[in-house]
């Protein structure tokens, strides 16, 4: 018996292209055939002041430009209307049966996972913030959360089965600090978005 499907999270329009409505893609699929075919509906994850937020986009066809995938929508016919549509993210339902594709992990999954770092746990991941720059791990370590950016470079390994991610954080991210602890988070944060771990 198949379940309700999950919202998985494939991509995110980052820039007007051109005159006519296009926008460039970042993609957070292995399988842009399968998940950007027409047709296709996305949820928009927008802030609330977007005119787009609550709503849904339909893809009308994905072009290759020098190995950039650029996406036309329906609805969306002028560069006004692509620039409104910057930075959001895109995310579609999946039905909970289907095959998952590598290295790709939903929020639920994550949510829960002993935070390993040198073997030791450190913490348990207590939810998952998707930002434009880059997403990040919010794990609960005793009476405080700590925001560990989801790079490979700082977490190169998320075990699902043996229900752990394995967590190598700058010094001071979770270490009692003197004063207050939020100048290493925001560091932390602050770093290169390269590397970021697939979503999907």
């Amino acid at each position: 018996m198949s379940t309700a499907p999950q919202q998985l999270r494939v991509g995110r329009l980052t820039k007007a292209h051109g005159l006519k409505g296009a926008l460039k893609l970042e993609l957070f699929t292995d399988d842009p055939d399968k998940r950007f075919t027409p047709g296709s509906v996305f949820t928009l994850q927008v802030p609330t002041s977007s005119p787009w937020h609550g709503k849904t986009l339909t893809l009308a066809e994905l072009r290759w430009y020098n190995g950039q995938p650029v996406g036309f929508f329906e609805g969306v016919s002028d560069r006004s209307g692509a620039e409104s549509l910057a930075k959001a993210i895109l995310w579609i339902d999946q039905d909970s049966d289907e095959p998952d594709e590598p290295d790709a992990w939903y929020d639920f999954q994550l949510v829960g996972l002993r935070a390993l770092r040198d073997g030791v746990e450190v913490g348990t991941v207590a939810r998952v913030e998707h930002f434009p720059a880059q997403d990040l791990l919010v794990v609960r370590s005793g009476e405080r959360d700590v925001l560990v950016p989801f790079v490979s470079a700082i977490v190169p390994a998320v075990d699902i089965a043996a229900g752990t991610v394995t967590i190598t954080p700058p010094v001071g991210l979770f270490e009692d600090l003197a004063d207050d602890d939020q100048p290493a988070a925001e560091q932390a944060v602050a770093e290169p978005e390269a590397d970021v771990a697939p979503s999907a």
